[in-house]
């Protein structure tokens, strides 16, 4: 028995002193501690919260002859449903011991007891109620939204939310580079909401707006600023005023624009278009874009002082192929939603469908999914939706080695990794079941991670 379950709490409930005396004897491994009656029970059970009590279901009855056992055994059940209560009954209380066992008891022994039988009742019990806890403690992080409105299980992803969530008490500037279709504005908008920030969210794409109206877009503009301006107009930026800016695609920013971003950033405060007062700003900057802003730098076309104004927090989003699990877990998100949306029975993904989507690589990443698996919503005839439902190519890595020919390494270490990441897909990232699921230990689960690149 390892060393921190023999500091475990047992809760031992006796009257007879000498039972006591053999019980706590018989269960020296543990921490024992002893109650004779309900009050003194349920104040030790405050006290050290056992996982694993033993008690004596033939207690002295109360005034009402109702026996003290089963007020004591319900009175802990009411504090810790998940304790695991071990009664001792009478070689002829069978009706009792079975009473006992459907208020919420784990077991039942009837005395007088073998030591090792109870040894090894009360180890399995301590062992059951760690694997509970863990079990808990796992779907709980699985139900748990990892950032407001963000589904993940990939402990990369993760840990930008982490990032984030110790970021948003600060007014630090963020940076948010990836892919398109990787999340970086439900990233930024998750930010706005655990920033507390009580202004608005606003989202401007640099890359959709024709360069000559950007401005305008950005800063407003004053009533005849220019032909067709017939009104004061705010702009994106005075409109986030108090709470989030987020600047899409800003490696598209035009230069002219980009230096008059550096001044606000600097300042904290815009003039309109065509305007001469200086507004006072208070927002939150959120840059994003799918492009490498260094490069963009060295040819001249992003200027580097704004890059550190906007850098003071940078965050790399991995691809949706590089999220284990995601995909599979996302997609089940979505089609729950459009089976909801066109108040169809819940629908599920077939095991090729599910093995397709797997494979799949998703250059569209998220925003791919979340096309394909509203599509494959609508195709599907029934409640399941199948692999010519959801239309996706299987895509194989190339396994050919210098001659055409695959070589055996190649085609080993491309089965090893589809089985890794089906296993942990499945289990939800759990290591430990993952491990069972492919016949291995866990360390050489590990080891097989690290050979294959698998996070």
């Amino acid at each position: 028995m390892s060393s921190d379950r023999l500091l475990a709490p047992l809760l031992i409930v006796e009257d007879d002193l000498a039972l006591q005396k053999q019980l706590k004897w018989s269960l020296d491994r543990y921490e024992s501690v002893v109650a004779d009656d309900v009050a003194s029970a349920v104040l030790q059970f405050r006290r050290y919260s056992p996982s694993v009590v033993t008690m004596d279901l033939g207690l002295p009855p109360d005034r009402d002859s109702v026996s003290e056992g089963f007020r004591c055994l319900e009175k802990l059940l009411e504090i810790d449903p998940a304790v695991k209560v071990i009664v001792l009954t009478g070689q002829n209380d069978q009706e009792n011991a079975l009473r006992a066992i459907r208020i919420g008891a784990y077991d039942f022994l009837a005395k007088p007891v073998e030591p090792e039988v109870l040894s090894l009742t009360v180890e399995r019990a301590y062992r059951l109620y760690e694997l509970q806890q863990e079990n808990r403690r796992l779907q709980a992080a699985q139900q748990t939204e990892a950032l407001s409105g963000l589904v993940t299980r990939d402990s990369g992803m993760l840990r930008i939310c982490r990032t984030l969530e110790k970021v948003a008490s600060s007014d630090a500037t963020v940076l948010l580079l990836g892919e398109s279709g990787t999340g970086k504005e439900l990233l930024a908008q998750g930010l706005h909401e655990t920033s507390k920030r009580k202004g608005r969210f606003v989202a401007i794409n640099c890359a959709a707006i024709p360069e000559n109206l950007l401005e305008s877009e950005l800063f407003g503009y004053e009533k005849g600023a220019f032909t067709g301006a017939s009104k004061t107009t705010v702009g994106k930026i005075e409109t986030a005023n108090g709470g989030t800016l987020m600047l899409d695609e800003i490696g598209d920013l035009p230069m002219a624009l980009q230096a008059k971003l550096l001044r606000f950033l600097q300042e904290r405060s815009i003039e309109r278009v065509g305007g001469r007062q200086e507004i006072p700003i208070d927002v939150r900057v959120v840059g994003a874009t799918h492009q490498n802003l260094r490069n963009l730098i060295s040819e001249g076309k992003f200027r580097e002082d704004l890059y550190y104004r906007l850098a003071e927090i940078v965050l790399e989003i991995p691809p949706l192929r590089e999220r284990c699990g995601d995909a599979v877990l996302l997609a089940n998100v979505f089609l729950k939603k459009y089976s909801a949306d066109r108040r169809r029975a819940a629908m599920s993904f077939s095991e090729e469908a599910v093995r397709a989507i797997e494979l799949h690589q998703w250059p569209g990443n998220v925003r791919e999914l979340q096309n394909v698996v509203k599509r494959a919503s609508i195709m599907a005839d029934g409640d399941r939706v199948t692999m010519q439902d959801i239309d996706l190519p299987v895509e194989m890595p190339d396994l050919e080695s210098g001659d055409g020919f695959p070589s055996l390494k190649a085609v080993r270490e491309a089965a090893e990794r589809e089985a890794v990441v089906n296993a942990l897909a499945r289990s939800n990232g759990n290591i430990g079941k993952a491990a069972l699921m492919l016949g291995v230990s866990r360390p050489t689960l590990y080891d097989l991670m690290t050979k294959l690149n698998i996070t």
